[in-house]
């Protein structure tokens, strides 16, 4: 991760963008560092948040286009689980995108989102508000040490 943060801006949203996807590490820490390293805050919001989203957006596509039967078959995910999921998808629908940032479980959820075809639209703008809060809380952390 050493090599991002020697990257400047640009390594922050490679690497927000690469933590939202299935790639196991935080975007979090990331951040903090090139925040510190920059003094930047509007300018690694803009670009954390971005990478980020765009990350989650690139998830929720990938499940989007995922069959029952992959999941099945390649991850041996019994159908009873599926469908137990699916009934929380039903039943939260698209605000639990808010909830994306989450780190080892929002990735789980943009694919979800995507695997169950909630609304893309909307999907995508709650997406957008839940990563930039993220972020935001983070700039707020920063400016009060």
């Amino acid at each position: 991760m050493e090599w991002l943060e020697g990257l400047g801006l640009l390594g922050l949203f490679i690497g927000t963008f690469l933590a939202a996807t299935i790639f196991p590490f935080s975007s979090d820490v990331l951040y903090m560092a090139i925040l510190a390293a920059t003094a930047d805050p509007a300018g690694c919001l803009i670009v954390g948040t971005l990478g980020n989203w765009l990350g989650s957006v690139l998830t929720y596509w990938i499940g989007w286009i995922g069959k029952w039967e992959w999941i099945e078959k390649w991850f041996k995910v019994k159908p009873e689980t599926l469908q137990k999921q699916k009934e929380k998808i039903d039943r939260y629908g698209v605000w639990l995108a808010l909830l994306a940032w989450v780190p080892f479980v929002g990735d789980v959820i943009a694919i979800a989102l995507g695997f169950y075809k909630t609304r893309p639209g909307w999907t995508m703008i709650l997406l957008l508000i839940g990563k930039l809060a993220r972020f935001l809380i983070w700039n707020l952390f920063y400016g009060l040490i």
